[in-house]
């Protein structure tokens, strides 16, 4: 029987373009298109972690229907900016941070 451990098998880094250092990858491109994969070979777990909880606030905002076509393009033309893939602002949303 062969046992495996996760810590001995070597992670994929990635020099992350968020971040701006070496991190571990993503095990698989997050989208099937150019965006997926360049976020594949360019953004750490760290970052895209960020990015999932980060997205939220412009889903909720936004009311962003994931289904649609028009609501991918939003999400996919947002993610592009906060990795730095595009230039350009991130659309604004209503999040208010909660005051301690």
């Amino acid at each position: 029987m062969i046992c495996y451990n996760a810590a001995v098998m070597s992670e994929r880094i990635v020099f992350c373009k968020k971040l701006q250092k070496e991190l571990p990858g993503l095990t698989r491109p997050p989208y099937k298109n150019e965006l997926g994969q360049r976020i594949y070979d360019e953004v750490s777990q760290e970052a895209w972690s960020q990015w999932l909880k980060d997205s939220v606030k412009f889903i909720n905002t936004y009311r962003v229907d994931l289904v649609t076509a028009e609501g991918q393009k939003f999400m996919f033309k947002q993610a592009a900016i906060y990795f730095g893939f595009e230039e350009g602002d991130l659309a604004a949303t209503a999040y208010v941070p909660k005051k301690d």
